[in-house]
């Protein structure tokens, strides 16, 4: 593995040496197997954690890419310059986020599993339930984050993007007479549009709201298809000629037209999706 090169010039090694002071000139006690409190009663970072931070940033920057197997623990501990248990600790940091993969028994080591958005939706999905959040609650938290992006989008005058996303379009086209592909193909174009803008946190943020807009938008077109079949494509068009239009304005670099067109859209959009759904809660649309 390239990105553990015994270079020791990066070694975390904090722990305080067999016989030395518990007290370092900067008024840090060393305690607790490397968990250290300074005078002021912060508590400095393990050295488990100071190796996990060391391996997180390789990850993030590239060093170690998905797919990638952690070099040997011999290797590891002589890099860092820690000790066995210290080392393990710190895998099993980045195990909990979701950044390796241990496979017990194997011999290959602990594998880099870069996590999707998934791996922030599926919490956040169970904060909303806890905290009791409503249908309500995630359109208009969807309505603060999608006119914002499409207003970025606009601007950035990437034509790449700008044909990725009148892809998605094309694809919702051809999902006209099909409710459940349609569903699926409406919520996608939203996420896509907001992951096109640019902005990783708004990104981010669509994505932790993603499956529950999925969830509802099925809802909504089998109950159309159901109740009323007559109209049901006749709102699919609706939907598709808002995407055209959107699609237009921000490949003619109009931020604010774009921006202003899309928030009056979700505006009409979400009361026809939410009629009589207002109050559901999270939990009874995921479950």
């Amino acid at each position: 593995m390239r990105a553990a090169a015994s270079d020791h010039s990066e070694t975390v090694r904090v722990e305080p040496m067999a016989g030395s002071d518990d007290r370092r000139p900067d008024g840090v006690n060393w305690n607790n197997g490397g968990a250290v409190t300074s005078a002021n009663g912060v508590r400095a970072p393990k050295t488990g954690e100071l190796v996990a931070r060391r391996l997180r940033r390789m990850i993030v920057d590239g060093e170690l890419k998905s797919g990638d197997f952690l070099p040997h623990e011999p290797e590891l501990l002589a890099h860092f310059n820690v000790s066995r248990p210290t080392l393990r600790e710190a895998v099993r940091v980045l195990e909990s986020e979701g950044l390796v993969e241990l496979r017990r028994g194997s011999r290959t080591g602990a594998r880099v599993t870069v996590p999707g958005p998934e791996a922030v939706a599926r919490p956040a999905a169970l904060q909303l339930q806890l905290g009791g959040a409503t249908l309500a609650d995630v359109y208009v938290a969807r309505s603060a984050i999608e006119p914002p992006a499409a207003r970025l989008l606009a601007l950035d005058g990437d034509e790449e993007k700008y044909a990725a996303l009148e892809q998605v379009l094309e694809e919702e086209r051809a999902n006209l007479d099909d409710v459940d592909r349609f569903a699926v193909g409406a919520a996608q174009f939203h996420l896509r549009l907001v992951q096109l803008s640019g902005n990783q946190t708004l990104a981010v943020m669509a994505g932790m709201v993603y499956e529950i807009i999925l969830r509802q938008s099925q809802i909504v077109v089998r109950a159309r298809r159901e109740n009323t079949p007559s109209l049901s494509r006749q709102y699919n068009n609706r939907a598709v000629r808002a995407y055209e239009k959107l699609v237009n304005l921000v490949r003619s670099g109009d931020g604010d037209a774009a921006e202003a067109f899309w928030r009056k859209h979700l505006a009409v959009a979400d009361e026809l999706v939410l009629a009589g759904s207002e109050a559901t809660r999270v939990i009874d649309i995921l479950e």
